[in-house]
């Protein structure tokens, strides 16, 4: 399957940039999530998880953009790869590859439908999504059940990847709830919005629930030779 751009005129105006990638992505961009990729499976290396998490301080920074362009790269290697959207409250992914939404993670959990039924295989070559499906009224409590724990133990025996597209960890604690099943968080900062502030925050939350951020990942920069920062996004090893 060939690999599409993702992503229209409104969700640009409504998220900033929901840009996924593809054959004809500038290169910089590219580029800048191989780094990422690549920085990534180093820290991965050493756990025995290859399971991570994507999240933010505040809604509108560009995490679900970055784990769709994460899940991307990660398929580009050939790797069996499964992108989850487990942000039950405000939930973005089908809208980024726009795929049905009315079966996902939620409908699983509730013992509703099977996750083969409701994951969504091959949406790019190597790439399985499993969106987050009817908006409950219980997403904490889903996320801690049984059910959603035996569900991801038995799918890392069958992806080489896993990722998490998770609530912002400023608005909901959801995203913590995955720390023992996670290696740990990549965190997206956006540049003119997320505050030093916002960032420490973030950074004490996952460190007191016992957890850690393997990365930090960059939006809205532009080009600073001083900083080494080159095109929309920009990785640092945390």
């Amino acid at each position: 399957m060939s690999n599409k751009l993702f992503g229209n005129k409104k969700d640009k105006k409504k998220q900033g940039t929901t840009m996924s990638l593809s054959d004809k992505s500038k290169f910089a961009i590219v580029e800048s999530y191989k780094v990422a990729r690549t920085n990534i499976m180093f820290s991965l290396s050493a756990a025995h998880k290859k399971i991570f998490a994507v999240t933010s301080y505040s809604k509108g920074e560009g995490k679900s953009t970055v784990s769709a362009n994460l899940a991307i790269s990660f398929s580009k290697m050939e790797k069996r790869v499964l992108l989850i959207d487990s942000d039950l409250r405000r939930p973005n992914v089908h809208n980024i590859f726009k795929v049905d939404n009315s079966q996902g993670l939620s409908n699983i959990i509730g013992n509703m439908v099977s996750f083969d039924d409701a994951v969504k295989h091959n949406v790019l070559t190597n790439l399985d999504i499993l969106t987050s499906g009817t908006i409950p009224p219980n997403p904490s409590e889903l996320m801690c059940s049984t059910t959603f724990i035996d569900l991801v133990k038995r799918l890392q025996d069958e992806y080489d990847y896993i990722i998490f597209d998770t609530p912002p960890i400023g608005v909901v604690a959801d995203a913590l709830l995955l720390k023992d099943l996670i290696a740990g968080f990549v965190v997206v900062v956006r540049e003119r919005s997320t505050t030093h502030g916002d960032l420490q925050k973030l950074l004490d939350s996952i460190k007191l629930a016992d957890s850690k951020a393997i990365g930090l990942l960059e939006v809205g920069c532009s080009y600073d030779s001083k900083r080494r920062k080159k095109g929309y996004y920009y990785y640092q090893y945390y």
